[in-house]
């Protein structure tokens, strides 16, 4: 059976076939295990954790209903209704609130609870609500209102129906049947008016004690009522029943005599007596007051009081007497006649000054001749309290020592009595005499051209201190100094001197009776800094103005006439954007130096000076021109030179070249055909060449060194006549080291020009090598042959070949390429 229930708690399946087995078994365990069926069925959903419930509603009512009357009982129902799987003793947790205000609770297994208000008052009155718990669940009831009517009227009790006026007694008002907290108010009415409230008290129970108290004769009727206040509102009772209460009047009533009168002098002796009669009461005090203060206080109905009269004793007396609360008053008003006055205390010269001789007196008045003498008085001074003197006055010098609160005592005799009075407190305090000013520059820098302020102070002297600023030429100003924050500054225009500064003087001055403190403005000229501004600069430039050459060093040099240092230069060049140069100096004037002037120095420099009055003052411009370097003149100058002499040279060259010219020409057209011709071995190229070169830029013609003749001849050519001559040139054979050169003749065309003068020609055989070597053209020997048989032209060839540099030969290829091309 012990596994038939381990299979229980392991399955179902399980604890079926155990159940199974046993059934097949024995007969009497099996009918055990059937007995024990349903329990081990319980423990194995239980085992499992398989139980499940549900609130399906929580009810609330009210019975007998909603509305009911005060004092009735009733009865709050609570009831729930749960869906389980057989939950044995299901536990529910039933809580019920009042206007959300728990009110009852309980844990039980039952179905519903049951809540009693037997009787129900108003504080019962509200909205109920029913919550039941399970475990984690929970439920609300729908809420129910319950309205208890009617409030009970309340009960009134006093412990003394016929007090006496203003006699305090207790007053008591319950409700006992009423719950919650009250407010309960107590009343009065008269015969004849409305209710009067006296009080109102605020109690968390159902009854108050109070104590009250009525100060009008007579009867009148009290009462009470309470209030409740409650969710839905204030709700108030029924008043008590009223209670007749006859106040008595209590005769008490004090009379006072002052003897010998209510008026007396100062001396006099004055009685007073203050009793109460008519009174069968007990334990009644009797006082006697002036100004609420007790002079005497006695426990019986009568008291006496002597006293000698006094200044001070004038006033009102009150007689008082009291039984329990009960007071009653009388009064009377003493007056005491001065014999003499308070003694007045008074100083001369009130306007004291330290080093004054001073004196004290202290007087009186006598106003009852007959009573005091003016030979009686006697006057003694104090100073904080300490005697100093015993006489009609006191005499002293002002001085610290003698400063503080001094008073007079005048004592006077009568017959009956002696008298002392005492003056007024008389403060003394010496005055300090004021000191000589000293006059400074408010900010102590003062700046010449300016608008400026004076300040005129004495270091010592008692307030109030007068201050005049007396000025030469001008109005003096005045000012008066009371507060010890104040200043006397004085708002002055502008001086352009400092030596100006010596018409101001200061007159200081705090007594009347003493002269004036005086201090003149010499003293500001050590003890202030005064600016001048900077005058207009003037820029100045060194070496000299005007021009400087190049490669010099230049100075700008810029100077003010007036000015207080230290004084900021800068100079500045109009078409630079920022200053050149800037520096302060302890000097009326500055340089700046720029070495080495180039062109771009050029232009125009002007120069800004500025100093502590924060003045700016600029100079005039002055222009600078930079002129060339010596040694760029000399060179320009030596340029200049060989240009001129090479324009005469070039002039004077084509003036040579046209007589040459000229008499050439003339010595050719004498020639005949059949002499020794001239022969020119020219190639194509040196023929135009020469022909585009003017004579100038050659240098060297090929007749400049061969020209004959006078200067006649030069001014006078004779006229020449000009015809074309055709000279065949023959190329030559190609070099074998240069390029081939194709063989070939060429026909050089040339103009020859018959002079009719007929002058002798110069010699061929000259002309052709000097224009070989002029033009360093070597001509071969069969380039030379001409039309006639002339064997000193080929001699004349060969010596030309040999004598002209081997470099010359290299040129023939060229020459002949250059003819090859012309023919072509």
């Amino acid at each position: 059976m012990l596994r038939a229930l381990c299979s229980a708690a392991a399955g179902p399946s399980s604890f079926s076939g155990e159940l199974l087995s046993l059934r097949m078994g024995s007969r009497p365990s099996g009918l055990l295990v059937l007995l024990l069926l349903p329990s081990l069925l319980l423990l194995w959903q239980s085992a499992r954790g398989q139980s499940s419930y549900i609130i399906d509603t929580v009810g609330l009512s009210i019975i007998p209903g909603s509305t009911v009357l005060s004092g009735m009982p009733v009865t709050v129902r609570c009831q729930v209704s749960v869906s389980h799987n057989n939950i044995p003793h299901l536990k529910q947790k039933f809580q019920l609130t009042r206007d959300d205000v728990l009110i009852y609770s309980s844990n039980t297994t039952e179905d519903s609870v049951e809540y009693e208000l037997n009787p129900a008052r108003a504080a019962d009155s509200g909205n109920y609500e029913c919550r039941v718990t399970i475990k984690d669940k929970s439920k609300t009831s729908i809420r129910q209102k319950l309205d208890v009517t009617g409030l009970q009227t309340p009960h009134l009790s006093l412990n003394n129906l016929r007090p006496y006026e203003n006699e305090e007694f207790v007053a008591t008002c319950s409700a006992p049947e009423e719950k919650g907290s009250l407010i309960f108010g107590f009343y009065q009415r008269f015969r004849s008016g409305e209710p009067v409230k006296m009080k109102q008290l605020v109690t968390n129970g159902n009854s108050t004690e109070t104590t009250l108290r009525l100060m009008h004769i007579g009867d009148s009727f009290l009462f009470c009522d309470y209030e409740i206040n409650l969710v839905s509102g204030t709700r108030r009772s029924n008043k008590s029943q009223e209670i007749q209460v006859i106040v008595k009047a209590l005769s008490i009533t004090p009379v006072m005599n002052v003897l010998p009168s209510t008026e007396v002098f100062e001396g006099d002796i004055v009685e007073v007596v203050c009793r109460v009669v008519g009174s069968p009461l007990k334990n009644i005090e009797v006082f006697l007051t002036k100004d609420r203060r007790i002079l005497k206080q006695v426990g019986a109905p009568a008291l006496s009081h002597q006293f000698v009269a006094e200044k001070g004793d004038s006033g009102e007396l009150a007689c008082k007497a009291e039984w329990g609360n009960v007071q009653k008053e009388n009064y009377q008003t003493l007056t005491v006649k001065e014999l003499f006055s308070n003694p007045r205390l008074t100083i001369e010269p009130k306007d004291l000054f330290e080093g004054d001789r001073f004196i004290m007196t202290c007087s009186v008045r006598i106003y009852v001749p007959e009573k005091i003498s003016n030979e009686s008085m006697r006057f003694s001074y104090y100073k904080d309290n300490v005697k100093v003197t015993s006489a009609d006055s006191y005499i002293s010098v002002g001085h610290p020592y003698k400063n503080g609160n001094y008073t007079c005592h005048a004592q006077a005799t009568s017959v009956k009595h002696t008298f002392i009075k005492e003056s007024q407190i008389l403060l003394v305090k010496a005055k300090v005499p004021v000191s000589k000013p000293v006059l400074s520059v408010v900010g102590g820098t003062l700046l010449l051209g300016k608008p400026f302020q004076l300040r005129c102070h004495s270091d010592s002297g008692t307030l109030p201190i007068t201050y005049t600023l007396h000025i030469s030429d001008r109005m003096s100003q005045q000012r008066v100094v009371s507060r010890p924050e104040e200043e006397a500054i004085f708002d002055l225009s502008a001086i352009f001197k400092s030596s100006q500064l010596d018409n101001f003087v200061c007159h200081a001055k705090n007594s009347p009776r003493k002269p004036a403190v005086i201090e003149t403005g010499h003293q500001l000229l050590r003890s202030t800094n005064i600016i001048e501004p900077v005058s207009e600069p003037v820029l100045s430039i060194y070496p000299n103005v005007g021009y400087v050459s190049e490669g010099e060093n230049m100075t700008l040099v810029c100077s003010v006439q007036r000015g207080s240092p230290p004084i900021n230069f800068t100079w500045y060049h109009t078409e630079k954007r920022n200053a050149l140069h800037s520096q302060t100096y302890n000097k009326l004037q500055a340089s700046f130096n720029i070495p080495n002037v180039k062109g771009e120095h050029g232009g125009h420099y002007y120069c800004v000076s500025t100093n502590q009055a924060k003045e700016t003052k600029q100079s005039h411009s002055i222009m600078i021109g930079v002129k060339l370097a010596g040694w760029k003149k000399g060179v320009i100058g030596v340029i200049c030179i060989l240009f001129i002499v090479a324009l005469i040279l070039v002039v004077a060259f084509r003036r040579r070249l046209l007589q040459f010219k000229r008499k050439r020409s003339a010595n050719l057209s004498v020639k005949s055909a059949g002499t020794k011709a001239e022969r020119l071995s020219l190639t194509q190229a040196e023929v135009n060449e020469a022909a585009n070169v003017t004579p100038g830029m050659m240098g060297k013609s090929i007749w400049s060194e061969h020209v004959s003749g006078s200067e006649s001849d030069d001014q006078n050519p004779a006229p020449e006549k000009c015809e074309p001559q055709y000279t065949e040139v023959r190329t030559p054979e190609a070099d074998p080291n240069k390029a081939p050169v194709k063989p070939g003749t060429d026909t050089v065309y040339s103009e020859v020009c018959t002079s009719t003068q007929g002058a002798p020609p110069p010699p061929p055989d000259t002309v052709s090598v000097e224009y070989a070597q002029l033009n360093h053209d070597i001509v071969p020997q069969s380039d030379l042959g001409n039309h006639g048989n002339n064997s000193d032209g080929a001699e004349h060839t060969a010596e030309v070949d040999h004598t002209v540099n081997a470099d010359a030969s290299n040129e023939h290829s060229d020459v002949g390429q250059q003819q090859e091309q012309r023919s072509e």
